[in-house]
Parts: structure tokens; C-alpha cells; sequence
């Protein structure tokens, strides 16, 4: 008995051993996991770690394969903290580090056992090679043998494929096809070397020999549930690998990242509604490359940056797609990583600002469901009074604070599931008329979220029973429907992968226009999201609900928050198709809306994936109404435009929380340079619509959309050329600066295309902006003072009622000399040579030379379009300009494509403006320039002509040289020429 009872002692005491060891690798795996801003790790787990097991500092008492800097260690247990038995049972090497060293204990030598490449043979479309195992790894179900292929997409396209030759794998497919460009001929701008035992690949840049990546440094690991891959980085400068609350340049010292669609409100360490796994390098010298890794599972990304700066990507997916886009300039890196994922689709005219707010006032339906009053807001060319933003009752043409205010009118209705439309509108008029003469009837937008109510009686709920018996909804495990909990109570979720269920979905949207004519549809908790984890009845006990690697994901469970994992799609299980939900409800839903309308469909997405952007704009979710969101949308923003997504924007004024008057001044005035504008709160906060603030307050807001609105024909213009080559809307500094250092840094300022400097006011109570000014002479847009910078920042004191830097809230927008833009009168735009810049607080300005059409703004687009067009010039260093114009109806569909649009070419150069109208189609029948202004003429001119005739209408500011011809009426659809003459000599009419 004594014996026994002294074994049961070692037992224990080694058991508490082991639980000691354990608690201590745990504490330094979550830490690391954690990243930025993550717990400390609790000093009791370090001490006793410390006296268990020391560090190891003997260096030399290791074999030499294990001997390398902590920076160099890759973690060989990302699945789970290992002791030394352990580590060592997988042929790692393991030595503790003391307690200020984030770098794993348990680390793969090197070299470590792996695949081996056979012979490299050429193939039609590039070449490929076998991999094989010579042993088999530590993962269960590992894979013995893979196939390579590499692939040339263009000169400077690479994409590496692997996958296992011998099992049907699922493989993502892109919802409506990708078109393939051809490689050609030219040179590639890329090399791509490879290492036979172990394997592994280092791509090269081509020009100077760079390595872009270099998959050697550590193993290659391939099983069943698990890819392991492994490289450097050119760079430390690394944006991308969305959705996630970070600044625009990642952090990487021992961070974290995970990609798992998810719904929460944003902040620092989440995974958040997106999942987008491509990011960019900017390298020294200017140049920049970007990483696609075409896939829908989960990724976790870890990140070590010391001297060389690496990343580790994990994921559950048994085909992995690594596409490299090799750039000679960042312009066209952007327009590279299109070619994986398509290009935008034209929108209808959906850059005017759009309004809404939660709200369950005048619903005829149960308090469960949600329903919206959402002023679709075209706000330009107020009166000074109250304005009126949201809660517009839709029972009432003409609602009140929207008829008194002047404002435009639209109706929103907001409710998860598909309803009997009948029985989801209010019973009054639902198609608003705006003011008298505003254009007529304005259709509402829909918020309709995937979650289909399952709780009404059998034969009561068309969409549900019909849905049934059609087939189209997601089944659990074991064949039978499964059932979530949304907003409706219990819900049916459909599975957009199903052909069936893309058809059943059309006859809902298609019966529901026939009684409703909306424009638009808001998709909505697509993540897909359920309030009760997996489903009302659990989920079974798996290897796909419980697989040997969790990446970091909220609640520590991959069905956490929404669908089990087990649960069965038309293409595959949810574990791979989760990712891609709201890609394939959007996919679906802009289909089904072309068929209802006939014409160019509104879709607004929160969940996304690589290549929504074809089909939906994208919103960044429940933010809060705090200055610090406020900032952080401008990175958010930005990084939607280089996956591919440029209508995205955050909710103005915060959804979450209450918004202080000065902090929605700011966000309107920044918010009216997102490609896409909304204001949206939640139902229990405080109203932040403009006419609940001060008079001051709704001037400033008033002044920022009428300058939005001002803009559209510009904006417009860059949507267009998003769509034609994949060019971003709103961009980094970098992109158009990458020889300037300091922008690689900054995200605090951004870009409408290459012309349109953006620096908001993103701090309370301040004064005045510190903006830099890249080098070139700059204007102001709305003081048209000019600023010539070289490498420099600049303090703008702005007033609230402005747009610009100020003390009490506004935007300032400049233009350098080089560029030229149509705009309408009574708003200026700043030139800055070679290019045009618009911030909302600080300087903007032009950067390339360029010349931009802008408009007098309206209460509505479709009015703001009939009024005529403003010239903006910014002239460079030897008096040229460029510019252009897209203009189209503005709903029909594919109008670029069949050629239905009008393009016009400006130049400007030897003291004259002429414009070349490269393609017409009648659109712009009837429109005319009034007027414009032309900033850096060095003198005052003598004369003005328009087309050969004497202007007498015309003034010159010597202090600003800006030159501005009013009270034109030259048709746009032809060519005209505006000449001025600085000296005495005699006109030089055409």
C-alpha cells in the first residue's frame, strides 16, 4: 500500500511537472499569438517556467543545425506548446530563451527533412514537377507526394500551384470567371530558382536580382488538414492580408495574423468580415511586388522582423495557389493583382452619400425585425437650413424634416429574410418623390441578410417553403436542414454555390421589385453569421470541427458565431466554403438584380473575399464614434482598393456609440472623399444627422457634399478606369510617391486617383494639420492658395465652415500644377504641378499634370448631371495639362464594353485649353462647359478667346495665378479651345 501510494505521489508530482511546462509554452504561444497590444504574459507562469527549466544559453552544447539566432527560428509547434520530448519526437531542436525573446523554443533546424523535386519538364502553360517524402512527417495524414506546377500569367504574373496529384480536392472557383490575359512575349520580369532537397523556390526580380521570395529558409509541410509555407519578405513595408483593424504598414515584430470571416465590430487582434490573402512589398529602390494566395480556408500568418524580416502562412487547404505580380512601377501593381480577381463593375451612379439608421419605429412587422428608414441622400446644392440625413418614414412622401431641410428623398427598408413584401413595407407610398423638379421618384435600397426565417407556419412564408422545396438551403452533417438563429428568430441559411438556389434567389428579388422597385440591395450579416454557434442542435465531433490547427480565430473555434463546419454546400463543406459565403450571396444577388432592373445594380456587402469587388461595394463594419476609428478608416478604406474593392467606405459619424458634433463634422468632411459615403448608426444612439447639430456645424457638412457633388464627374471618371484596368479610386501616397520615403509611410492622407491630395482633421480640438506635400507646387482647393514643396510638411489653420485645415473642423483641397478637372463654379480646386490632390483638412493638390470635369452640384445626381461642366487646369513647369472624361447614362449595363459611352481628352499647353472627344454616343447631347480656371498662368492675360471669339467675361488674381473665364456655353460633345494671351501679339484663332 505504501509503495502504491508513493508511485500515486510520483505520478502526481510528475503530472504537475508536465502541467507546469505545458501553462509556460502556453503563456508564450498566446503572447506571441497575440501580437500588438495582447496581454502581458503573467510573470508567476514565468518564474516557474524559469526555475523548471532554464534558458538555455550553452550554444555550444547544441548540435550545429539547432545553432541560429532566435530571429531565425520558425516554430515547429504552431499547433500546440511542446516540451522538449516533444519537440524533439519531430526532429526539431529545442532551447528555451529567456523572458524578454518572443521567439519559439521548439524550432525546425536546417536544414529539416522534406519533399524532394524531381525532374522540372515544360508544359503548355509553363512547367510543373513531382515532390515526393522520403518519410513521413509529424502531421497525421501527411501527404507523400504533391505536384508543382508553375505557371506564366503574364511578364509579370507568376503563379506556383500545389497540390496532391492523387485525391479530388475542393479548389476555389471565382464566382462568374476570371478572364485570362495572355502571357506574350515579352520578357518576364522575374526569375524563379529552385532547390531540389529540401525543396523549396526563391523568385528573383529580374531587373537586379531582388528576392522577392525564398520558401528555403524553412520546410515545406503538406497533410491532410494542414499547408505550412514559409518566406522572406523584400521588405519590412508590408500592406495587405485584410480584414483587420492595423495602420496601412502591418506591424510585423512576432505578430499575427488570421483570416476567418467573422462578425465583429473592428478592433486591434480580430479577425473581422473579410478575409483577403494578398498583400504588398514595397521594395528600396521604388519598385513594389504583390503575393496572392488564392485560398478560402482559414490562414493564420506569423510574422518575425529582425534582420531578415520572414512570414510563416498556415492554412487547412489541400490546393494552394501562390500568384506574384513583379511590377517596374506601383501604378501598375494594383491593375497586376486584377488580373487574379477581375476588375470592378460600373455602379449606378452610387458615389453620392447614402444615409440610414437602425430603427424598429413604424414597423408592421414583429419587434424581431428590423426595419430602416434610410434617406438615399444626394446631398449637394442645399439651402442654408437643417439638413436631414436618416430616419426618413417612409409612409410619407416628403417626409418632414427631409421636406423642410430641401433634401432628396429615398427610403431604405431594412430587415433580415426575405418577408412577404406585401407584408414588410409600410402600407404608404414607398417610392418617394423628392422636391418638386429634384428628377421624380427615387427607389429604395433594401437590407436584406442571408438568414431565411424558419419560424412561421408551414405554407404562410413563400421564400422559406418554396425554398424547401427547391432544395436550396445548407444541411448539417447528417443530411437534414440546418437551422441558425438570426434577427427572424430561427433561420435557414441558403448555399449560393447551389445553381438552384441562385435561381430561387432571382424569383425572390424579381417578385419583390414587381411589388417594390428598389435600385439597390444592402447584404448584410453574410459572414455568414448565427447567434448560436455551429447550429440550434450543435455539431458533431469531427476532424473538420476540430482540426489538428486552429489559426487564432474569436472563440477559439472556427464555427464560433456562425455555421458548423461539417455542414454540406453543392461544391463542398462549409469548412471550405465559409470564407467565399458572402462573395457567392453577392455574386448571386447582383445577377438576380440585373434581371429585375434591367439595368446596372447597387449591391453593398459587409462580409468579402477576392473578387467582391466585381460585384458589390464594400462597408468596414460597426465602427465606433470615436476619433481614433475615424482614423483608422482611412487605412481600412485604403486597403479595400488594393484588394480589388474601390467602392468601400465606413459608416460617417460611427455606427456604434454616440457622435459628438465636432467628431461628425470631421468624419462628414473626411467621409466625402470615401468612394462610397454613407451615414449609418445604430438604433439606440443618439441621431447624427446634420440638422440635429448647430447652424456652424451643418454649414461645414453642407460645404463638404456639395463639394462631393461637385466632384462626381471626376470621380466617376476614376470608378471608370477601375473597371477598365483595375486602377484604384482612393490610394495610398506610396503608389503615386514610391521614391519619396516618407510615403511609404503615411496613412493619415490618401488620393482620388493620381490628382487629389486627401488630409483629414482626425484629431479633436486641433488647431491646425501637419500634411506633407510631396515635391511640386500644390494648391489649395478652396483658398487656391499654393504651396510649392519640396519634401516638406506644411500647418493649415482651417475653420469649421471650410474645407480645409482648421481649428474648428474642415478639409482643405489642393491640386498641383500639371492637371486640369471640370468642376462647377463656386468650388475651387487647387492645382499642384503633375497632378491634383484633395484633402479634407490640411493640403491637397494636384501631382501629375492633369485637367478634371466636375459639375454644379444638385439635390440629386440625375439633376446635378444636366448642369453644366467647370473646368479645373493645373498647369506644370512648361504650362501643360492632361485630363479625361468618362460620361455614360449611368445605368445601363456594360455600357464600356459595347462601346456605349462618351470619353473626352483635355491638354493643355502653349497658353490655351482645347478638349478632343474620343468617342461619342450622345450622352453628353446638350451639355456644355460654363466655365474654367486655369492655375500657375504666370501674368496677366491681355485677352481670352472661346473657340475664336472674344470673352469679355474673365479675371485674373496675380497673388494666386489663377486665371477664371466664366459665362461659356461650349457644347462638350465637340471640340472647343479656350486661348489666353500674355502679351500684346494678335490672337491665334483656330
Amino acid at each position: 500500500m505504501a509503495r502504491w501510494l508513493k508511485l500515486s505521489a510520483a505520478a502526481l508530482l510528475a503530472l504537475a511537472f508536465s502541467t507546469l511546462c505545458d501553462f509556460r509554452h502556453s503563456l508564450i504561444l498566446n503572447s506571441r499569438l497575440a501580437g500588438n497590444g495582447g496581454p502581458p504574459k503573467p510573470k508567476l507562469g514565468r518564474t516557474l517556467r524559469h526555475r523548471l527549466e532554464p534558458a538555455d544559453n550553452d550554444a555550444e552544447a547544441r548540435p550545429p543545425r539547432c545553432v541560429m539566432p532566435p530571429e531565425r527560428r520558425f516554430d515547429c509547434g504552431r499547433d500546440r506548446a511542446l516540451g522538449r520530448r516533444e519537440c524533439e519526437r519531430r526532429a526539431c531542436c529545442y532551447a528555451p530563451l529567456d523572458d524578454s525573446s518572443a521567439a519559439p523554443w521548439c524550432f525546425y533546424p536546417h536544414p529539416y527533412p522534406g519533399y524532394q523535386m524531381g525532374v522540372l519538364t515544360p508544359t503548355l502553360r509553363g512547367r510543373e514537377a513531382a515532390l515526393t517524402r522520403a518519410s513521413a512527417s509529424y502531421l497525421p495524414r501527411d501527404v507523400a507526394v504533391l505536384h508543382l506546377e508553375e505557371t506564366r500569367q503574364s511578364a509579370g504574373c507568376l503563379r506556383l500551384t500545389l497540390k496532391d496529384p492523387w485525391s479530388e480536392r475542393y479548389e476555389v472557383e471565382l464566382p462568374g470567371g476570371v478572364p485570362q490575359g495572355k502571357s506574350g512575349s515579352q520578357d518576364a520580369l522575374y526569375t524563379v530558382a529552385y532547390k531540389s532537397k529540401p525543396f523549396g523556390f526563391i523568385v528573383r526580380r529580374a531587373s537586379n536580382g531582388r528576392v522577392i521570395m525564398n520558401s528555403t529558409v524553412a520546410p515545406l509541410l503538406f497533410a491532410e488538414q494542414y499547408l505550412q509555407l514559409s518566406t522572406t519578405l523584400a521588405s519590412s513595408l508590408v500592406s495587405g492580408l485584410g480584414e483587420h483593424y492595423t495602420s496601412l504598414l502591418l506591424d510585423l515584430n512576432w505578430t499575427s495574423l488570421t483570416l476567418w470571416n467573422r462578425d465583429m465590430a473592428p478592433h486591434a487582434g480580430a479577425n473581422l468580415y473579410g478575409s483577403h490573402p494578398f498583400y504588398v512589398v514595397q521594395e528600396e529602390d521604388g519598385l513594389a511586388h504583390g503575393v496572392f494566395l488564392l485560398n478560402s480556408n482559414a490562414i493564420g500568418a506569423d510574422f518575425v522582423q529582425q534582420d531578415t524580416t520572414t512570414a510563416t502562412y498556415c492554412c487547412f487547404l489541400l490546393i494552394l495557389h501562390v500568384c506574384v505580380c513583379v511590377c517596374v512601377c506601383r501604378g501598375g501593381l494594383a491593375a497586376s493583382a486584377s488580373s487574379h480577381v477581375g476588375v470592378h463593375r460600373r455602379s449606378p451612379r452610387p458615389v453620392r452619400l447614402h444615409g440610414s439608421r437602425r430603427s424598429d419605429r413604424y414597423s408592421a412587422v414583429p419587434a424581431s425585425y428590423r426595419i430602416s428608414h434610410d434617406a438615399s441622400l444626394l446631398v449637394t446644392g442645399l439651402p442654408p437650413v437643417s439638413l436631414g440625413l436618416q430616419k426618413h418614414e417612409c409612409n410619407a412622401a416628403g417626409g418632414s424634416a427631409d421636406a423642410r431641410c430641401q433634401l432628396p428623398h429615398g427610403c431604405a427598408v431594412e430587415r433580415p429574410g426575405l418577408r412577404e413584401p406585401r407584408q414588410s413595407l409600410h402600407r404608404g407610398p414607398v417610392a418617394i418623390r423628392g422636391p418638386e423638379g429634384d428628377g421624380g421618384r427615387i427607389p429604395p435600397k433594401r437590407h436584406q441578410d442571408p438568414g431565411i426565417s424558419a419560424t412561421s407556419p408551414p405554407g404562410t412564408y413563400q421564400p422559406f417553403d418554396d425554398g424547401l422545396k427547391r432544395d436550396v438551403f445548407i444541411k448539417n452533417a447528417t443530411g437534414h436542414l440546418l437551422l441558425g438563429k438570426v434577427w427572424p428568430g430561427f433561420t435557414a441559411f441558403p448555399d449560393f454555390t447551389n445553381p438552384e438556389t441562385r435561381q430561387w434567389w432571382q424569383d425572390c428579388i424579381v417578385d419583390f421589385y414587381s411589388e417594390v422597385p428598389l435600385d439597390g440591395l444592402w447584404i448584410d450579416m453574410n459572414e455568414p453569421t448565427s447567434f448560436v454557434s455551429g447550429s440550434t442542435e450543435g455539431c458533431p465531433d469531427t476532424e473538420l470541427e476540430n482540426p489538428p490547427y486552429t489559426p487564432r480565430v474569436l472563440g477559439g473555434r472556427l464555427s464560433s458565431w456562425t455555421l458548423c463546419m461539417s455542414a454540406r454546400q453543392k461544391r463542398s463543406a462549409h469548412y471550405d466554403l465559409h470564407n467565399v459565403y458572402g462573395l457567392t450571396q453577392a455574386f448571386a444577388t447582383h445577377s438576380a438584380l440585373v434581371k429585375a432592373r434591367g439595368k446596372r445594380p447597387f449591391v453593398l456587402s459587409r462580409s468579402s473575399f477576392p473578387s467582391i469587388g466585381r460585384f458589390s461595394g464594400v462597408w468596414t463594419g460597426d465602427v465606433r464614434s470615436d476619433w481614433e476609428q475615424l482614423a483608422y478608416s482611412i487605412p481600412s478604406v485604403l486597403r479595400f482598393g488594393l484588394f480589388g474593392v474601390p467602392l468601400a467606405g465606413a459608416d460617417v459619424c460611427g455606427f456604434g456609440g454616440d457622435a459628438s458634433e465636432e467628431l461628425c463634422v470631421r468624419w462628414m468632411q473626411l467621409g466625402a472623399f470615401y468612394p462610397f459615403m454613407r451615414n449609418h448608426n445604430d438604433r439606440p444612439n443618439a441621431p447624427q444627422e446634420p440638422y440635429v447639430f448647430g447652424q456652424k456645424a451643418q454649414a461645414a457638412m453642407r460645404d463638404a457634399l456639395r463639394l462631393r457633388y461637385s466632384l462626381l464627374p471626376f470621380l466617376y471618371t476614376l470608378f471608370h478606369h477601375a473597371h477598365a484596368s483595375g486602377d484604384t479610386v482612393a490610394r495610398p501616397l506610396f503608389m503615386e510617391f514610391p521614391a519619396d520615403p516618407r510615403c511609404r509611410v503615411i496613412d493619415r492622407q490618401f488620393l482620388w486617383g493620381s490628382s487629389v491630395l486627401v488630409s483629414p482633421v482626425l484629431e479633436a480640438g486641433a488647431a491646425e494639420v501637419s500634411a506633407y506635400l510631396p515635391p511640386g507646387t500644390w494648391y489649395s482647393l478652396r483658398s487656391v492658395s499654393r504651396a510649392t514643396s519640396i519634401h516638406r510638411f506644411m500647418g493649415s489653420r482651417r475653420p469649421k465652415r471650410s474645407i480645409r485645415c482648421s481649428s474648428s473642423g474642415s478639409a482643405d483641397v489642393q491640386r498641383r500644377r500639371g492637371r486640369a478637372s471640370v468642376g462647377p463654379s463656386g468650388h475651387r480646386q487647387h492645382p499642384r504641378e503633375g497632378g491634383t490632390r484633395y484633402p479634407p483638412a490640411g493640403w491637397c493638390g494636384t501631382v501629375t499634370t492633369h485637367r478634371h470635369c466636375v459639375k454644379e452640384p444638385a439635390l440629386t445626381s440625375a439633376v446635378s448631371r444636366r448642369n453644366a461642366f467647370f473646368l479645373t487646369v493645373a498647369l506644370s513647369a512648361d504650362g501643360t495639362a492632361r485630363g479625361d472624361l468618362f460620361w455614360d447614362d449611368g445605368d445601363s449595363v456594360d455600357t464600356f464594353q459595347s462601346g456605349n459611352y462618351s470619353y473626352v481628352l483635355f491638354a493643355a499647353g502653349q497658353s490655351q485649353v482645347a478638349s478632343e472627344p474620343i468617342r461619342l454616343n450622345g450622352a453628353l447631347d446638350g451639355l456644355v462647359l460654363g466655365g474654367t480656371r486655369v492655375f500657375g498662368v504666370p501674368s496677366p492675360p491681355r485677352y481670352v478667346a472661346a473657340n475664336g471669339e472674344e470673352v469679355k467675361d474673365f479675371t485674373y488674381n496675380a497673388d494666386t495665378k489663377v486665371l477664371k473665364v466664366s459665362g461659356l456655353a461650349l457644347p462638350m460633345s465637340k471640340m472647343f479651345t479656350v486661348q489666353w494671351a500674355l502679351t500684346c501679339a494678335a490672337p491665334r484663332y483656330p
